[in-house]
């Protein structure tokens, strides 16, 4: 075991305002990161658990965030039949309306605006998510019947059972969903009949995404590729891990979300290397006869700093172990309130990037303290 190590381990409690100014920092920006890809999972959630092994966008279509629900002309889904490995084509489509509930004796009726997305009962369905019990599929068969979330039920103003105005039409909540919180704005799903019924869905002649499922799924990669090779620009196709990646970094590259997390980066980077580097030259400074001794003994200057920088590694790594165990913990707490959070490996990277670099900066603007380490000073 190295010394640098054993000192630690020995004396954490004086590296522990360090380790937690390093948890916090990479927490700072983890929360937030999770919370916005929480709100595009949120968003696809009808997508990514669907049978679709390929999506069909629009040509100018890079994602799903801000790009409009129908965007697509109806002729291109039965060109997507032409190629041999599609069996299934469906649109996904969706659209907006007012919500008004029906309120109890002695409370004020709730208006707000809703997010719709339809699904095909039918069993087996392209549109219809794995996760979706079957009592769910039964219900969306009834004409004007809608399922939405749980946790919707307090901002829609409604409970099981209930009816409500939707697009000034009347319609019965039959079921509820888990796992399908939008943080963002509350959506309400229901089949495509029922859509019809409301007025809403594809409108002068434009569709919304196409979801295609393949007889092979393994092929996806190679059927996205014939596909767009044949589109001449009419369409582009994605693999669904594709789009999801397009969908977080379009999210991110939003101009406020993108300042928020570069704030965010800045400060924990700011606080990070001043708290670390203080508590780094104080528990330095507590050990400083340890170190003179040391110089006594022989050994070098270089040999010391050596030891400084990495005892501000090893203060970097239990400062991850302790950010992984926060951000463990704010992931818990924000399930139990269903509100979906999600941690991109190249953010999850970054972080770890960011706490290695204020731990050895932190370590640099320490060593200043080493040149106090006299075996003079033994003596006093």
């Amino acid at each position: 075991m190295s010394l640098a190590l054993a000192t630690l381990l020995y004396e954490w409690k004086r590296y522990s305002a360090a380790m937690v100014a390093l948890a916090f920092s990479g927490l700072l920006v983890l929360a937030q990161v999770g919370m916005f890809t929480g709100i595009v999972n949120s968003i696809t959630a009808s997508i990514d658990r669907s049978r679709a092994d390929l999506m069909i966008l629009g040509p100018k279509n890079d994602s799903l965030i801000n790009s409009g629900p129908n965007g697509l002309p109806e002729r291109i889904q039965p060109l997507i039949y032409l190629n041999p490995q599609v069996v299934e084509v469906e649109s996904l489509d969706g659209d907006g309306a007012p919500w008004i509930n029906t309120p109890e004796p002695g409370k004020k009726a709730v208006r707000t605006f809703v997010n719709t997305f339809d699904v095909d009962p039918r069993p087996g369905s392209v549109t219809l998510p794995i996760d979706y019990p079957e009592s769910v599929r039964l219900a969306l068969l009834e004409p004007y019947a809608v399922v939405v979330d749980k946790t919707a039920l307090a901002t829609l103003g409604t409970h099981l059972g209930a009816t409500a105005s939707l697009n000034g039409k009347t319609v019965h909540v039959r079921a509820l969903l888990e796992n399908y919180a939008n943080v963002d704005q509350p959506v309400v799903y229901m089949s495509r009949d029922t859509m019809r019924l409301l007025g809403m869905g594809p409108k002068n002649g434009k569709t919304g995404p196409l979801m295609v499922r393949l007889r092979d799924p393994a092929q996806a990669i190679a059927v996205r590729d014939q596909l767009n090779s044949i589109a001449n620009g009419a369409y582009k196709a994605w693999s669904k891990p594709d789009l999801a990646a397009a969908n977080r970094k379009a999210l991110m590259g939003e101009q406020i979300i993108g300042i928020f997390l570069g704030f965010s980066l800045f400060l924990g980077l700011l606080i990070g290397v001043g708290i670390t580097s203080q508590t780094l030259r104080g528990a330095i400074l507590a050990s400083i006869k340890e170190f003179a001794s040391l110089r006594a003994l022989g050994v070098s200057l270089g040999s010391l700093s050596k030891i400084v920088l990495e005892l501000s590694l090893w203060v970097g790594v239990a400062g991850l172990l302790a950010t992984a165990l926060f951000t463990f913990g704010v992931y818990l707490l924000a399930a139990k309130f269903n509100m979906p959070m999600g941690f991109p490996i190249p953010w999850v990277i970054t972080v770890v990037i960011l706490l290695t670099v204020i731990s050895i900066l932190s370590g640099l603007f320490s060593l200043g303290v080493l040149k106090k380490s006299q075996p003079a000073d033994l003596l006093r």
